[in-house]
């Protein structure tokens, strides 16, 4: 792996801080005055608002890519916007500033113009919602976190980001919180990515502990003076210190000046790092596999990738934006900009991108059986960003962000499409009861067609170049901790490349092709039309006496599966089933909604075209990897057998095109115009295999029966220990403190009173006895004196 050059000082760009700026700006605006401005003006003042924000948030990001497009040296392509420092700690500052390199220009570029189409995309989708202001409000504020985050120039302020896009993501999610379950999706979105956070804030912490300043060479404390040989004078220990290359050192929290301090050798930073141990586990290792949990969580990765599909909960632009441009790209950016740490432990390294794999084949198995046309776009969003994984993991991070670059444009095009889909059917996602749509929404169909043939990978579309260039560096990786496990993550991704292909036409041949069964009864639809019917399935099932919990619960999905319906736009009213709903007549959408398809389904196709082929020209690099080797180090690979690039361009391009030619013609097969039986022949064959994919490999339940029940129990058992052992502690405590405090008043008033009371009852009465003594008369005081004088002479007389 090559290691990062040391980035010169950043040049100063004072009004970076409008990108992020103006999408807060217009949450804040929606927010405070939303739905008085909607009561008053119309939901067209809502949504110029929005709107207008992002607009002016692109202008600003263009003007910025273009003064670093022309910048005349790849070291003056850094940018830094300083505002203020928000504490000081000794010698750690933390500045909220803003910072931009070609890493973070690119991820804002696809955040502020993908968002800018989904804000325009929702303009006519959520027309008829009546909360308008309030989508508008987590909509801005989603992407004001997510700007936070790709350009905070510090770990402080990318996690204040990191954190924003999981609180916006629940309130998005559970947009519609009126429905149990929808607002149930929101909160399990919030509660894994806990989860991941925690992972992510223990990987700081450990990574602040083991740069905490003592390790750092004791350089510049003693300088010479000049003109003297051999004579030096000591500085300040107040001045900071510097190596002897002029690196800054110290406690940091800046991005660009950790990695200066580890790519410059004479700090001895990178050699401290791999060297340290925590419990005798290596600190590195540690740090970026904690790192890694957060990302994790962010990206849907196994096993924290349980929220993603019940995140289609959410309004369709949502499920766009979150799967597309933001917060499921979170973590496979935040491992890229990390990449000066990962790329010095070849065990993470490995952990990235074999749990990258992993995810990839078991999504993309899952994603073969799915209905809801939904469902099957958020599997695959789960299956891409395993790809994006892989990339990084190996090494590859160009390869990586170029992935994460095309993922954003066809699978915002494929999720925006889906969207015109369940509108133009009255709010149905179940494919099974869709069909013929070319007739009807014919620039919807080509556009989604478009993406379709961009994810599989045939050439000229942009997957073509992204993914396959991820399986080819992890073909020929060598930082591994293993030569075999590049080659095994290339064959478990091409099999997963194979479902890609398969399950996406699947998707688009059961939606487009055919007739339309949206119109149809549920018997006739389940038992002529669909060859994927309940009838066959149930037929098969008794076919076999033996009864388990797999096939019981294939049966009641199953049974269950044509009678749910989406949210559409009005997720929290019931669904009625009349001719009205199943009856109507499909519609192409509005045109705010299809120039929006037809923009991204371009840059779609286009993307891999522009910032890719160059590889086949003459022997020079891709665009995109020049663009951003400032940024990312490329990748130390195996020559493959010795063979110049051409040739390893044409194993690439032959095994793509196999690839993504056997799984189209697979679901043209099986599932164009609905004509083959055999689907429905496999799944009889085979119910309990079938049932086990179909439900998702029973994970949810998993989590059930384990993690929340679980968690229930622990909490109900900790209940039960607060009520009888700490709060019976408690009033145990309190009774006893009462017993001694009426103890102690009884002592006192009774004993320590009494005494004192009495005391003073004996000297009064005392007094009262020998008042009688005192009569005033001479008399009386000389016979008293006279009778004293002889008990005296008595008494003395007694005692001789």
């Amino acid at each position: 792996m090559e290691h990062n050059e040391a980035i010169a000082n950043a040049i100063q760009v004072g009004w970076l801080w409008l990108i992020p700026a103006f999408p807060l700006l217009g949450a804040a605006v929606n927010a405070l005055l939303g739905a008085r401005l909607q009561k008053r003006y119309g939901k067209r003042a809502v949504h110029a608002i929005a709107v207008g924000a992002m607009v002016l948030s692109c202008a600003v990001a263009e003007i910025a890519f273009w003064k670093m497009v022309f910048a005349h040296h790849p070291q003056e392509r850094f940018f830094e916007d300083h505002l203020w420092t928000m504490w000081r700690s000794g010698s750690l500052k933390v500045d909220l500033s803003f910072g931009l390199d070609p890493l973070g220009m690119l991820m804002t570029m696809i955040v502020t113009h993908v968002a800018t189409l989904i804000h325009v995309y929702s303009v006519g989708y959520m027309a008829d919602e009546p909360a308008y202001w309030r989508f508008f409000f987590w909509l801005n504020l989603f992407v004001f976190s997510m700007l936070l985050l790709v350009m905070g120039s510090n770990f402080v302020v990318m996690f204040f980001g990191w954190e924003g896009v999981g609180l916006c993501s629940y309130g998005l999610i559970a947009f519609w919180y009126e429905d149990l379950e929808k607002a149930k999706a929101g909160m399990k979105a919030f509660v894994v990515n806990r989860f991941g956070d925690f992972g992510f804030i223990i990987g700081l912490f450990v990574l602040f502990w083991s740069l905490a300043g003592a390790w750092a060479p004791q350089t510049n404390r003693w300088v010479p003076v000049r003109g003297l040989a051999g004579a030096v004078r000591g500085t300040s220990p107040d001045l900071p210190r510097v190596s002897p290359s002029g690196v800054p050192l110290g406690q940091t929290v800046e991005f660009r000046e950790l990695r200066n301090q580890i790519a410059d050798e004479s700090t001895g930073m990178a050699e401290h790092l791999k060297e340290t141990t925590f419990w005798g586990v290596p600190v590195l290792a540690l740090i970026c596999i904690l790192l890694f949990v957060g990302a994790a969580g962010k990206s849907a990765q196994i096993p924290l990738y349980v929220w993603l599909p019940d995140a289609m909960a959410g309004p369709t632009p949502v499920s766009a934006l979150i799967h597309a441009a933001t917060m499921v790209t979170a973590g496979v950016y935040m491992v890229a900009r990390l990449n000066f740490l990962f790329a010095l432990s070849p065990i993470a390294m490995t952990v990235v991108a074999t749990v990258g794999c992993l995810t990839a084949i078991f999504a993309a198995s899952i994603g073969l059986f799915q209905y809801d046309i939904k469902k099957v776009l958020a599997y695959s969003t789960v299956s891409q960003l395993g790809f994006m994984f892989i990339g990084v993991g190996v090494g590859a991070y160009w390869a990586g962000i170029f992935h994460l670059m095309t993922h954003a444009f066809f699978k915002a095009c494929l999720f925006l499409g889906s969207g015109s889909v369940i509108l133009a059917c009255h709010h149905e996602q179940d494919m099974r009861k869709m069909g013929g749509l070319r007739e009807y929404t014919p620039i919807t169909r080509w556009t989604y067609l478009a993406a379709c043939v961009t994810i599989a990978g045939f050439p000229v579309a942009s997957a073509f170049y992204s993914k396959d260039e991820i399986l080819w560096k992890a073909f020929t990786a060598r930082g591994l901790v293993a030569p075999w496990i590049g080659p095994a993550i290339y064959l478990v991704g091409t099999i997963a490349a194979l479902g890609t292909s398969f399950y996406m036409f699947r998707s688009y041949y059961m939606t487009f092709t055919g007739k339309y069964r949206g119109g149809e009864g549920h018997e006739a639809k389940e038992t002529e039309e669909d060859p994927h019917s309940v009838a066959a399935h149930a037929h098969a099932a008794a076919a076999d006496r033996s009864f388990d919990v797999v096939a019981a619960a294939a049966q009641v999905a199953e049974a269950a599966l044509p009678h749910e319906h989406g949210g559409g736009m009005h997720g929290a009213a019931p669904v009625v089933h009349d001719e009205a709903h199943h009856g109507g007549v499909p519609h192409e959408s509005p045109k705010s909604m299809t120039y929006v398809l037809i923009a991204l389904a371009a840059a779609s196709v286009l993307a891999g075209f522009v910032f890719g082929w160059p590889a086949a020209w003459g022997g020079h690099g891709p665009l995109l990897e020049q663009w951003l080797s400032p940024s990312l180090p490329a990748q130390e690979s195996v020559p493959f057998a010795h063979a110049d690039r051409s040739t390893e361009l044409l194993f690439q391009f032959m095994g793509g095109i196999l690839v993504a030619g056997a799984g189209w013609f697979a679901a043209w097969t099986l599932y164009a115009e609905n004509r083959s039986p055999v689907p429905a022949r496999l799944r009889a064959a085979f119910p309990r295999a079938w049932a086990l994919v179909f439900n998702k490999y029973y994970v949810d339940e998993l989590y059930q029966a384990t993690v929340v029940r679980g968690s229930l129990l622990l909490s109900r058992a900790m209940y039960w220990v607060d009520q009888n052992l700490i709060d019976a502690l408690v009033n145990f405590m309190g009774w006893l403190g009462r017993t001694v405090a009426y103890l102690d008043a009884a002592f006192d008033k009774h004993v320590v009173d009494g005494a004192v009371n009495g005391l003073g009852s004996l000297t009064w009465n005392s007094g009262r006895a020998l008042r009688r003594v005192q009569t005033g008369h001479i008399q009386t005081y000389l016979y008293g004196a006279l009778g004293g004088a002889i008990a005296f002479v008595i008494i003395q007389y007694v005692i001789r």
